[in-house]
């Protein structure tokens, strides 16, 4: 893009000597220079605006621009402090060796990129009168946000009791940036973190796993509201997926959004894939390609972020109005900015490898040469006090706009109420075989309709109506452009379908202001596992800060699940996300499996009751017998287990996780008893209750002594655990009831599989029920034949004919 075309410099030059306002903005200030093109879209964008009558006059815009220069070269001059200095020194002296940090720490490249667009940002907020939300998928550069929210006021209220403008708010802000500080607690004691967090005012995500902010951000903004996204070309070679959001965009249930590609060519050790491919020019035509509208800012430019935020929503706003009237269809080309800028622009050594982290030829605390470059960077960025001032009472004019702080824009601060629960459709306990998904489907979709206000979204990387989710499907139909005759498809569709787990699963997760469910094959589910626990952590963060989520807890339905998939492959059969999540903090990380029809709804229906979780639940989708009345359930759910089979002090203690473990449970059960052995058992829906607690927060979450000793009796000498997971973490997570080696053992899945059935796997990985009782005979020290004929105990011992113990006992 040719930024010097003749006949732009001469009108720029007309407009520079006739109004002295725009003059003094397009001197620029510090590094921050306007170039000819920027400087003519910043006039035209003052003539609309007054217009519009949301500026008094041009000169309101050119002062709210001229404040933005400042505030951004203020904010990358703090930035660099926090990555180098021990002391700050508000007056701008020069600074000493001794005032360096001993170890200097901080993606300052990233950061110092991220400073022109934040205020960009803001400038557009103040120029609009509109208060939108902000999405940064580069969260390790949050040090350029946090340094510009301290110095214009918009901080979190832990950040506003520690940090100011002062010289001791401003080096304790410098000293907490990458301190290691813990408490006593073992959390960390600096409210500053390496990236966003529940203290950076205004932050949805993390943005720790590369490439899931390009996945979400088209799907956050409810209709109204706006959203403005900051990406990297880093990230962009990380998710499949971000260049679909077109597929996605609908002006009748979605926000504004405006997505920026910060391009500065770097990662971290080299240039990035997209700067090799071609730059600038390759992804300007990958992105047309791909249904995008695209266009290209000076990246170093506040004014040109703004300027592109407002074009942005323009021409978004006019697809829409165009939609309405029937004159355009989907898709709409959804609108995105390339800003270039060289990596760490404003600072020595921009544009290098080294800019990613430490930009410096070496750390000024010991070394003269660097200590000189700082020096000489830091007195190029140095706005005085007065003029600091000047500019942020320019920026910070929301009482009088009528218009929230950045930190409280809509997205940041969800409260959505509980949904209205229809009266669920129970199944007579012990008559028939129901499919459990299929419950679970006429749930959701009786949840959907009894909620209008809701906003649905339904994950799918494919084959939902494989995994009996025919109601929903039906009800939301696949979201496509072209809707195929007689398939379940639809131009508004609420079913965001891509053969892509993190892409499907970040619909989800970006719609917080809505209703979602994600259904996968539990195997591929795993893909999911990152983009998760992002959210997860995240979530948990927020409430250890006193600011709990209050959007509705997501769902996700894993299917076709380990033990009924043995049609396929192993690679087809894995427990593994089940076992990873509940490695997270079960107060959060709530993961079930369903034994029934009855127990997937109950389990559904408490989901969505709940705010601020993300539920996993392990269902069957193959009919299996219905086990538990519909007060038994909900029993089950609340309490995270029941006894499904009691008895008297007895001796021998069956615990069950998972439908196919309780059926054979059951079985061994009657075995036992009919051999003199009293056995009770137990199913354990939700293994997380029961875990050994590892922080208040999660000792509030589980079960207390009293629950545990009512579940699991201590009379009986002998526990065997049958699981859906693999033994091992089963018995980690079980560790309250483990009474040692000798008297509880556990089965489950033991990595073995293939093109196997339901009774295959279960005897492939020793839990059918003869397994079971051999087990429990061990346990007791009785001879495994008085439990099991010669025919039975071959099979267990591996040299007879499996299907005597494949069929009931």
């Amino acid at each position: 893009m040719n930024h010097e075309l003749p006949w732009v410099a001469e009108r720029v030059r007309v407009f520079r000597e006739s109004d002295p306002e725009f003059a003094r903005w397009a001197r620029g200030h510090g590094p921050i220079t306007h170039n000819d093109l920027t400087q003519l879209r910043v006039h035209d964008l003052a003539q609309v605006l007054v217009a519009e009558g949301k500026a008094s006059d041009t000169t309101a815009v050119y002062r709210t621009l001229w404040s933005a220069d400042r505030l951004a070269v203020a904010g990358m001059w703090l930035t660099v402090h926090m990555t180098y200095a021990d002391r700050v020194y508000p007056d701008g002296r020069e600074m000493r060796a001794e005032d360096f940090k001993e170890t200097p720490e901080g993606h300052t490249g990233g950061a110092l990129n991220i400073v022109p667009a934040y205020v960009g940002y803001l400038a557009a907020n103040a120029l609009s009168g509109l208060t939108r939300g902000w999405l940064m998928g580069q969260g390790h550069c949050v040090a350029g946000i946090d340094a510009c929210n301290l110095l214009v006021g918009n901080m979190t209220p832990r950040h506003a009791e520690r940090y100011d403008r002062s010289e001791s708010g401003l080096t304790r802000f410098a000293r907490d940036f990458y301190s290691y500080a813990i408490d006593a607690q073992g959390r960390p004691a600096s409210p500053l973190g390496r990236h966003v967090g529940p203290n950076t005012a205004g932050g949805l995500s993390e943005g720790g796993y590369l490439g899931f902010a390009e996945l979400q951000y088209v799907h956050m903004p409810l209709p109204g509201e706006r959203l403005v996204v900051f990406l990297s070309d880093g990230a962009f070679e990380e998710q499949r997926g971000s260049d679909w959001a077109p597929r996605w965009w609908r002006a009748e249930d979605s926000g504004f959004v405006a997505p920026f590609m910060i391009l500065n060519g770097r990662r971290i050790e080299q240039r990035s894939t997209m700067q090799q491919q071609g730059g600038r020019e390759w992804f300007h035509q990958h992105l047309r390609l791909n249904g995008f509208d695209p266009m290209e800012i000076d990246g170093t430019d506040p004014a040109a972020f703004a300027w592109a935020v407002h074009a942005m929503e323009e021409r978004l706003s006019a697809c829409a109005a165009g939609v309405s009237q029937g004159t355009v269809q989907y898709p709409v080309p959804l609108h995105y900015t390339i800003a270039e800028a060289p990596k760490g622009f404003g600072f020595p050594g921009a544009g290098t490898n080294a800019a990613h982290n430490l930009p410096l030829e070496g750390n000024p605390r010991v070394d003269q040469i660097a200590l000189q470059q700082f020096n000489e960077g830091a007195r190029a960025l140095f706005v005085p006090s007065h003029e600091l001032d000047e500019a942020v009472a320019l920026l910070r004019r929301h009482e009088v706009q009528h218009r929230p702080l950045e930190r409280d824009h809509a997205l940041a601060h969800r409260q959505v109420a509980a949904p209205r629960l229809p009266v669920p459709q129970w199944h007579v306990a012990g008559q028939g075989e129901v499919s459990p998904m299929a419950a679970l489907d006429g749930a959701f979709a009786a949840l959907v309709q009894a909620n209008p206000q809701l906003r649905p979204r339904v994950g799918n990387p494919d084959e939902l109506r494989s995994n009996r989710m025919g109601q929903t499907l039906d009800l939301l139909k696949h979201r496509v452009f072209t809707p195929e005759p007689g398939l379940a498809e639809a131009v508004d569709g609420a079913v965001i379908t891509a053969l892509n787990e993190e892409a499907v699963v970040s619909a989800a997760l970006g719609n917080k202001g809505g209703i979602n469910l994600v259904v996968s094959y539990e195997a591929f589910a795993v893909k999911m596992l990152g983009a998760l626990r992002q959210e997860i952590l995240f979530a948990r963060h927020q409430a250890q800060a006193g600011t709990p989520p209050g959007w509705l807890s997501v769902v996700t339905v894993v299917t076709s699940h380990t033990w009924e998939n043995g049609k396929n492959e192993q690679s087809h059969q894995d427990p593994t996300l089940a076992e990873a999540l509940l490695g997270e903090m079960s107060d959060t990380s709530r993961v079930l499996f369903p034994v029934d029809a009855n127990s997937a709804v109950a389990a559904l229906r408490a989901a969505y009751a709940s705010h601020g979780q993300f539920w996993t639940l392990v269902v069957p989708k193959r009919a299996v017998a219905s086990q538990l009345s519909a007060e038994q359930a909900e029993r089950l759910v609340d309490q995270g287990g029941w006894v499904v089979k009691p008895c008297d002090a007895p001796d021998v203690l069956l615990v069950a996780i998972g439908a196919y473990q309780l059926q054979q449970a059951l079985l061994a059960a009657r075995r036992l008893e009919a051999a003199g052995h009293r056995t009770a058992v137990t199913c354990v829906i939700e293994p997380g209750r029961f875990r050994a607690p590892r922080d208040e927060r999660e000792q509030d979450f589980v079960a207390g002594d009293q629950t545990l000793r009512g579940l699991f009796p201590e009379t009986a000498a002998v526990r065997v655990i049958v699981s859906h997971m693999r033994p091992e973490p089963t018995l980690g997570l079980m560790r309250r009831i483990d009474t040692g080696a000798r008297q509880t053992r556990a089965l489950g899945y033991q990595a073995r599989g293939g093109t196997l059935d339901v009774a295959g796997m279960l005897f492939a990985n020793r839990c059918t029920w003869a397994h079971v009782a051999a087990e429990a005979a061990q346990g007791l020290g009785v001879d495994p034949v008085s439990l099991l004929s010669v025919e039975e105990l071959a099979a267990v011992q591996g040299h007879g004919d499996p299907r005597v113990v494949m069929a009931p006992a």
